[in-house]
């Protein structure tokens, strides 16, 4: 049944909470977050526990990439260049500008932080390895066996610079 069947002659305009002071049309009757919702100092506090969490991730993801490297497994490490990389930008979208990133577009996060040219081109290197480096349909062939040490190599070199250039953004 589509979505269509489960909320049909449901209005949005109607919806409302007994008790909670709010409805589709009005806001909360205070100016206290309604009861729930953390305040402005709890939602700066687990914003920067995620850029906290999302910094340590990339620099977990950069080490796994390099041990990766170093065993041969180069799609794996490039795949975990690119996770490297956009852990550090979304630590830094988190922690200074206090939202939460989506999606996977170095690009974006980069463009977002108004990035140097050179963290910018790294971004544009990576930006597909998201797909390309572990799915056949978005590779056009194996990952496993489209990947070398060459290549491994100038990905985790694009990674670095990221990962660098987000540390001093922190």
């Amino acid at each position: 049944m589509g979505s269509a069947g489960l909320f049909a002659g449901c209005s949005a305009l109607s919806f409302s909470r007994k008790g909670s002071g709010t409805t589709a049309s009005n806001k909360p009757k205070s100016d206290e977050p309604a009861k729930g919702n953390p305040t402005v100092d709890e939602n700066s506090a687990i914003l920067r526990r995620l850029a906290q969490d999302n910094w340590a991730q990339s620099k977990a993801d950069l080490a796994t990439a390099v041990t990766l490297r170093d065993a041969g497994i180069y799609y794996a490490s490039v795949f975990f260049a690119q996770q490297a990389s956009e852990k550090a930008l979304k630590a830094v979208i988190t922690g200074r500008l206090q939202k939460t990133p989506r999606g996977h577009n170095l690009i974006t996060f980069a463009n977002e932080l108004n990035a140097p040219l050179d963290v910018m081109n790294a971004a544009a290197e990576l930006n597909l390895e998201f797909l390309a480096s572990r799915n056949p349909e978005h590779a056009e062939g194996v990952p496993a066996q489209m990947y070398d040490l060459a290549s491994a190599i100038l990905h985790l070199q694009a990674s670095q610079k990221i990962v660098d250039w987000a540390r001093n953004m922190l």
